[in-house]
């Protein structure tokens, strides 16, 4: 079994590698529609993980980024931060959600056909130990569960580099053609 500190070490040269490619490219934003037009969402997710597309504002926003992609799979680390405390001390829950939230739609995007999309439809959140700045970093995996022609369901975990465990989630998303034009 990996030490914990080890862990730690392996999760930050991952992001230091992974950022330094986000921002070797175009940096946030969003993709223009030639650029995703005949791709999978696995293949605009690698796209995006070298640097050849825009990522999600959001990620920088809140101090968190995509890590790995797989089919089915999506990994996220966040860096929880006192800028994310909410007024009892603690990390806010909308922020330990929205990293959830990311690691299961993307987990879902990466089982997207070329012209296929989805959409959250619902996402339930279980916090099961509070998060402070005192844990340096933290893994949401999103991984899917089922993927259908019109509904897709996932669950993420967020864990510590030492295994514990902050909260779960599951996801339904709604999948459909994209409109032509998009």
């Amino acid at each position: 079994m990996t030490e914990p500190q080890n862990l730690l070490e392996t999760w930050l040269a991952e992001e230091r590698d992974i950022i330094a490619k986000l921002e070797a490219g175009p940096g946030p934003g969003v993709a223009r529609p030639e650029q995703l037009s005949g791709k999978t969402g696995l293949e605009i997710m690698q796209a995006m993980l070298r640097g050849d597309i825009p990522y999600a504002a959001i990620a920088k926003t809140l101090d968190f980024t995509v890590i790995s992609v797989s089919p089915g799979v999506a990994i996220f680390q966040g860096t929880p931060l006192p800028q994310h405390l909410n007024p009892l001390g603690t990390i806010h829950g909308g922020w330990v959600a929205t990293l959830l939230d990311s690691a299961l739609g993307c987990s879902v995007h990466t089982m997207m056909p070329p012209g296929r999309s989805y959409t959250t439809a619902e996402l339930g959140v279980n916090y099961v130990k509070g998060l402070t700045p005192k844990v340096q970093r933290v893994r949401a995996e999103g991984k899917v569960i089922h993927c259908g022609r019109q509904l897709a369901t996932a669950e993420a975990r967020l864990v510590g580099a030492d295994g514990t465990l902050y909260a779960h989630a599951t996801t339904t998303c709604f999948v459909f053609e994209i409109p032509a034009g998009r």
